[in-house]
């Protein structure tokens, strides 16, 4: 199963970074998506080539898909708001993060749903949706994280919110 992620210009790579490393670490086959153009430029300023377009990664196989935030009028498209449609339908884990989580708004799927749109909470999981603000990165990542069965046991998952969110040294 794939996790695939959108990158755009001027996405927050920030917002995604933990999440993505622990992707990697878990073995899990990560893909990154573009729109418009493989050659993204973060918001960060970093330059990054991304796998492959959106419209050919298809629907199937998909374990998660993911938004992180930054400028998303530019990904505010039919092909977009369809896929995070169909996904979510499909039952696959759909999280933005920030900005984000407006792409996953303006596809229909927060509706009659707890969300960071609806309620106070920095982080959020209501089924196969999470949603987050850009403060709670460290939290998106771990939810996510959760909902895709990453962690090993509670010792791993107490141990990864130590060292990620308290900054409590590794033993």
């Amino acid at each position: 199963m794939k996790d695939i992620v959108l990158l755009y210009d001027g996405c927050c790579i920030y917002e995604i970074v933990i999440l993505n490393y622990f992707l990697q670490y878990t073995n899990s086959q990560v893909l990154f998506c573009f729109t418009e153009k493989p050659d993204i430029k973060s918001m960060e300023g970093y330059s990054i080539h991304a796998d492959m377009p959106l419209s050919e990664a298809g629907c199937g196989d998909v374990r998660s898909f993911i938004v992180p935030g930054g400028m998303v009028r530019q990904i505010e498209t039919d092909l977009v708001l369809k896929t995070v449609k169909k996904l979510h339908q499909q039952g696959t884990l759909v999280a933005g993060i920030c900005a984000g989580v407006d792409i996953l708004e303006q596809a229909g799927i927060l509706e009659g749903i707890p969300s960071t749109h609806s309620t106070d909470a920095d982080c959020i999981r209501a089924g196969n949706v999470v949603t987050a603000r850009a403060n709670a990165y460290v939290d998106f990542a771990i939810e996510v994280g959760k909902a895709l069965d990453l962690f090993e046991d509670e010792e791993d998952l107490r141990g990864t919110v130590d060292f990620w969110k308290y900054f409590k040294r590794a033993q």
